[in-house]
């Protein structure tokens, strides 16, 4: 791969020419033009925000007031009892927007769970929508474990702290109002001061900054940024191997009911066909709990070493609006943290590619 992206790179004058009139295919038809040089794409969407392919998503299901009113009485408890018994047990708890029920994913005793899911406290009303949750048992883990990238990196690659061992994987481009660029992955892939390299160990992709991780910081996100290098607009598309890539045209939220979302990552490559069951929920992991989260499920879901990568949703074009990063996942179903929480945690806005 290296070898291809470099070749590229040399190819990128006569690319730009033959390939000028061709619209969006141009940008796939020349993935790295922007390779050796720190990019000047503007930080603010290019597309009309009415335009997004999933934003007429209809899910079966709407929670209630009174459905996210018990909701959010379980994950004060699950948050509550984590904070105070620590992190050997996982929860993901949200409200699935395809069966219109309550559920909580977990590894936790029965006894545990009993207590956290009951009704206690709760109205008439709510008691009558929490006593139909439904109890999934199964360990939720952060997504620890493409490859070797060369600057201006792109979202979905491989980084490490220990060349050669598979670690986390890129998220997407962000910037500063003064212009500074970062890529974004998951807060509780490296500390604050680590070195990232790339996968390969062959370059350095940059030093941790703004790490966000309950357990660490006190935040309820999953979130750091990676600076000092040049970062680009763009997302790894294509297998584990791929050299291929997308430019993000926005960020936005995710919708519930939709049903074609894509990540990105070092471990899975790109996959899509993922169904978005809720946006406001709770995952709580030996890294604490965290939330509002996008919950996902369908298709081939991230695996370790997968987390940070990009969570997106792509136009009838191939380009890429950002809905939020990959940070766990478990029995069938993957958390993501929003784009909007970064956004507001950092005050950044999103690179264009």
């Amino acid at each position: 791969m290296l070898v291809t992206k470099r070749a590229l790179i040399g190819a990128v004058v006569a690319a730009t020419v033959a390939f000028a009139g061709l619209g969006a295919s141009a940008a796939q038809a020349a993935p790295d033009a922007d390779k050796g040089k720190e990019g000047t794409s503007a930080a603010t969407a290019r597309v009309d925000a009415s335009l997004a392919p999933d934003r007429l998503a209809k899910p079966k299901a709407t929670a209630s007031p009174t459905a996210k009113a018990a909701l959010a009485a379980i994950q004060k408890r699950i948050a509550k009892y984590v904070a105070t018994n620590g992190t050997a047990y996982s929860f993901g708890s949200y409200f699935d927007a395809g069966t219109g029920r309550i559920v909580v994913e977990t590894d936790a005793p029965d006894a545990v769970v009993s207590s956290l899911t009951s009704t206690s406290g709760m109205t008439t009303a709510q008691a009558q929508v929490a006593g139909l949750a439904q109890v999934r048992r199964t360990a939720i883990d952060d997504a620890f474990s493409r490859r070797d990238d060369v600057p201006n990196f792109y979202g979905g690659g491989g980084i490490t702290q220990t060349a050669g061992t598979p670690w986390c994987s890129s998220g997407f481009t962000v910037q500063n109002s003064a212009g500074t660029r970062f890529m974004v992955t998951a807060g509780h892939c490296f500390a604050n001061g680590v070195t990232v390299l790339t996968e390969s160990g062959n370059r350095t992709y940059g030093t941790v900054s703004n790490r966000r991780l309950p357990t660490v910081t006190g935040h309820a996100q999953d979130m750091e940024l990676i600076g000092g290098q040049g970062y680009w607009g763009r997302v790894f598309t294509g297998g584990v191997d791929s050299s291929t890539s997308a430019p993000v045209v926005a960020a936005g939220t995710a919708f519930e009911g939709f049903n074609n979302y894509c990540t990105s990552g070092r471990t899975t490559g790109e996959n899509c066909g993922h169904t978005a069951t809720d946006i406001d929920g709770q995952v709580c992991t030996q890294t604490g709990c965290k939330s509002p989260v996008i919950v996902y499920n369908g298709g081939i879901l991230p695996q370790g070493g997968d987390s940070g990568g990009a969570f997106y949703v792509k136009d009838s074009s191939g380009n890429i609006w950002i809905r939020g990063h990959h940070i766990a996942g478990g029995g069938g179903t993957s958390y993501a943290t929003p784009w909007l929480e970064t956004q507001a945690a950092y005050g950044v806005s999103i690179v264009l590619g």
